[in-house]
């Protein structure tokens, strides 16, 4: 019985065996993480530098922190009225009355009240843009931009006063290449300057600017470097006036972006580092900042209808005890 019994039952499993190549402390990360599937291993991407971006216009490395830090601020009431009369040429009508600051010796800020009106005639057609101001005052501006080809631009800005010796003039003749921009400057006072910007990399872009100032006999000579992507935009300056400039923008999301900015003055031993932000909401516009000397600012555009915008206004300086408010409304696109 006894054997009949032992020769029914199954003989016991042979013991489990380890897997071909597992190390011996257990499968590990390689037993956690999916298997690649094979032909789908990253390949690093091969940067063509024969085929670079164009980068921005060398005026406007800091476009975007100071879209953000550096507001159209006013004080007191604000008007603009823009009616445009066809498809190409427009007039406006602005108002402002608010005060002006006086210099004084005293910490104190002594403010006289002003108000003037400014008229304005607008002409912008693809290839050529006319823009002239005339204020209550006497003051006449004019900016022109024309594109004589496809890469070279022509621009001209003036500005007549009747005050002697400060009426301006300058003339830059802009060319836009594949990979690079260079301009070219002519002003008053024996102003020549140029500057040139070239693209290193996808995101990185590194330029060098030059002026000379005859009546003054005065020169100089700046760097400047731009490093961008989605998310980020980040500027560096150095000039041999003594400015060491720095600024970087954040884009956290679609509406909202945060930006900072440091600024040195080797000669002045003046030192500024302010931080900002720049906020779209559904039907109006935010941004602010806050500097190192204590001014905190604000300033807010809602769009109440089509082609009618409401302003606000608001700048505080704790340290001179100097405090700015405006409120105003633009009608016209």
């Amino acid at each position: 019985m006894g054997s009949a019994a032992s020769a029914a039952v199954p003989p016991p499993p042979p013991p489990a065996q380890a897997q071909a190549g597992a190390p011996p402390y257990g499968p590990g990360l390689a037993g956690i993480l999916p298997p690649t599937p094979e032909g789908e291993e990253k390949k690093e991407e091969k940067v063509d530098y024969l085929n670079l971006p164009c980068p921005v216009p060398f005026e406007e490395i800091q476009r975007e922190a100071l879209m953000s830090l550096k507001p159209e601020l006013f004080e007191g009431l604000r008007f603009d009225f823009t009616k445009g009369l066809n498809q190409k040429f427009s007039l406006s009508h602005s108002v402002l009355m608010g005060s002006i600051e006086v210099p004084a010796q005293s910490t104190e800020t002594i403010k006289v009240p002003t108000a003037h009106y400014e008229f304005g005639a607008n002409f912008l057609d693809p290839k050529l843009m006319l823009v002239g101001r005339v204020m209550t005052d006497g003051r006449l501006n004019a900016r022109v931009k024309c594109d004589l080809t496809e890469n070279l631009i022509l621009k001209v800005n003036a500005q007549l006063t009747q005050e002697a010796h400060y009426s301006q003039g300058m003339f830059n003749f802009d060319y836009k290449g594949s990979d690079y921009r260079t301009q070219f400057q002519i002003g008053n006072n024996a102003f020549y300057g140029g500057n040139y910007i070239q693209s290193v990399t996808p995101n990185l872009s590194m330029g060098t600017e030059i002026f000379w100032l005859g009546h003054q006999r005065k020169s100089g000579i700046g760097f400047a470097s731009r490093y961008n992507t989605d998310k980020m935009v980040g500027t560096l300056q150095v000039a041999s006036t003594g400015i060491v400039a720095l600024s970087y923008v954040q884009k956290v999301s679609e509406k909202v972006s945060l930006a900072s900015d440091f600024m040195y003055n080797h000669m002045s031993k003046d030192v500024t580092a302010s931080f900002g932000y720049d906020y779209f909401l559904r039907q109006c516009r935010l941004r602010g900042k806050i500097d190192s000397n204590g001014v905190v600012a604000a300033y807010l555009e809602e769009r109440l209808n089509m082609g009618v915008n409401f302003l606000l206004s608001a700048e505080i300086d704790h340290c001179k005890k100097n405090y700015k408010f405006g409120f105003g409304m633009t009608v016209g696109e």
